[in-house]
């Protein structure tokens, strides 16, 4: 495997149910308290509980401006999380060449709350009560779209759907981009507002998410023996790239590379992992090795750790048996729920953060790994740690594996 050229991060944005912005989302994930709530438009499901961005659509309306009233909330999320990371990055949109700025935000549903919106005035009161913008509220492609039009940003723009690792996919995706020379910008990550009654109940009759509903903000505890499932969440987590020589000329100091990818499929099932987590375990030692790393050079692990039984029992053996000397392990979904195809983007962002503060963000929920899982989980508060080489890692329905190598500049 070769060695890959690693790209500069510069810029990082996210509006999450920790809140608005990085900071707000990174002090959340830190303080280690689940955000998961009651959700009235849940009310009467088995499920009725969600972790929300703490955001109205009237104050969403207010922060985008003029053109929200033509947005889904996943397209919002994502205009709101793209402004900070190029700001972060010290661009201006207004002097940069935007047909050599790619805008890729992968997203795994769309806003299905808007076909459930629209599917019950067509059903209740006909055709001519469907609103003409029902297309282009609920498309998963839009986010991108609405992105580029307020960065005017001309160049590619790819909106991949590979579910749960959607974010990473689009970031992988980035970096491709630029090392081929496709683009000199990318403005790329994840983002969904796939909450709804439907999708709710569908992952609820997969027997995928917690029903703790005495105390929904427990719910999430990813590596825990007693966990039953994830919760529900909303997001966007949006990152520039950006070659690190290009930013090294302009005087821009990365926060961290994005050194390696590692992409590959299961091919075993539309839902489940394969138990042998040799997929994911090849997307693994692909990122390692073209970031040039040895797997005892990561210190870190990002895990996708969603709280489902399954899912967390491959990913802990996985984690094992790849990376035997322990690295610290943390999981954000315990304190932002499992937000879709944004979770690899948030992710993403997080493991950046945890590079530059030294800093590893404890597992919400959980006070010790279940028994049989021989890993280092950061558990009740944060630790510090020197962290040079992490590695998030991001899987997807479909069988998608996505691993993420990033290190310190």
């Amino acid at each position: 495997m070769t060695v890959r050229t690693p790209v500069a991060i510069t810029g990082l944005g996210l509006v999450t149910p920790g809140g608005e912005g990085a900071e707000a989302t990174w002090d959340a994930v830190c303080a280690g308290t689940g955000t998961a709530a009651p959700d009235p438009l849940l009310t009467g499901l088995p499920v009725d509980f969600s972790c929300r961005v703490p955001l109205s659509e009237e104050e969403l309306d207010r922060r985008v401006g003029r053109r929200s009233w033509r947005m889904g909330r996943s397209a919002k999320l994502a205009v709101l999380a793209a402004r900070e990371a190029v700001r972060d990055a010290g661009h201006r949109p207004a002097d940069w060449d935007g047909a050599r700025v790619a805008t890729i935000l992968g997203c795994g549903m769309g806003c299905v709350d808007k076909w459930e919106e629209q599917g019950r005035r067509l059903e209740e009161r006909g055709p001519d009560f469907v609103s003409p913008l029902a297309i282009p509220l609920v498309l998963p492609n839009l986010g991108t779209g609405e992105v580029s039009i307020d960065l005017g940003a001309r160049g590619i723009g790819l909106a991949p759907a590979t579910a749960c690792a959607s974010g990473a996919t689009a970031l992988a995706l980035a970096r491709d981009l630029l090392v081929a020379g496709l683009c000199d910008v990318a403005v790329a990550g994840g983002v969904e507002a796939g909450v709804s009654r439907l999708s709710t109940t569908g992952f609820w009759r997969m027997g995928a998410l917690s029903e703790r509903r005495a105390a929904p903000a427990e719910a999430s505890r990813p590596f825990a023996a007693d966990r039953d499932g994830f919760v529900v969440g909303e997001g966007a987590g949006v990152l520039v790239l950006e070659r690190a020589a290009d930013a090294a000329a302009r005087g821009k100091p990365p926060r961290a590379l994005l050194a390696g990818c590692g992409s590959t499929s299961d091919a075993h099932h539309p839902t489940a992992p394969s138990p042998d987590g040799r997929g994911a375990e090849a997307a693994l030692r692909t990122a390692l090795a073209e970031a040039g790393l040895a797997p005892h050079d990561v210190d870190h692990v990002n895990a996708h750790g969603t709280s489902t039984p399954l899912n967390d029992a491959v990913e802990a053996d996985l984690i094992a048996r790849v990376l035997p000397h322990r690295p610290s392990v943390t999981a954000a979904k315990g304190v932002l729920g499992h937000s879709l195809g944004a979770a690899g983007g948030i992710e993403a962002a997080l493991t950046v953060l945890t590079l530059q503060h030294r800093r590893v963000p404890p597992v919400a929920n959980l006070e010790a790994p279940a028994p049989g899982f021989d890993l280092d989980c950061v558990v009740k508060q944060p630790r510090r740690q020197e962290v040079r080489a992490a590695v998030s890692h991001s899987f997807g329905f479909g069988g998608h594996n996505v691993v993420l190598a990033l290190t310190r500049p």
